[in-house]
């Protein structure tokens, strides 16, 4: 097992977003060496589709710089290999949480964003919805990872 997989519909917009601020916070933290890796659950997921223009852009306005083509997504149901390697598994919606334990990863921690920080309820899909609503998932979903980021090291330890 080597790290923490994040979790989402298409992997475009939200475990995009979590996926580079949970490694700067880890690189913030020395802990480079954990690897982070992000995937889709839906249907609709598909391997190489590029990181929404929108999540780019309110990345940006946080400094971090995310290429076009620096993420591309990846479907769950097509790479196994990244559940079975993963320590912890975070998912940004209870929806999403079951089809991961369906898919096999209930052998580890699974649970959805708000659940590591300790609430209640889903990440909302900001698709279609204009900068604002990115913005501000942004913000919950780093909020999140900053609240919940201790006990996510002790559930990858296996505390």
């Amino acid at each position: 097992m080597t790290g923490v997989l994040l979790v989402c519909h298409a992997n475009t917009c939200r475990s995009v977003m979590a996926h580079v601020l949970l490694e700067r916070m880890l690189a913030a933290r020395g802990l480079g060496a954990i690897r982070v890796r992000s995937a889709g659950v839906a249907r609709y997921a598909r391997d190489g589709m590029l990181a929404s223009l929108d999540a780019r852009l309110v990345l940006r306005e946080v400094g971090i710089d995310l290429a076009e083509d620096a993420l591309t997504s990846t479907d769950l149901k097509r790479h196994p290999e990244l559940l079975e390697a993963a320590d912890v598994v975070v998912t940004m919606t209870v929806e999403q949480k079951q089809v991961v334990v369906e898919l096999g990863g209930a052998s580890r921690p699974v649970l959805t964003l708000r659940e590591l920080a300790g609430e209640e309820g889903d990440i909302g899909d900001p698709v279609g919805q204009g900068e604002e609503v990115y913005r501000a998932c942004r913000d919950e979903i780093a909020r999140c990872l900053d609240k919940g980021f201790e006990r996510l090291l002790a559930l990858r330890a296996g505390e």
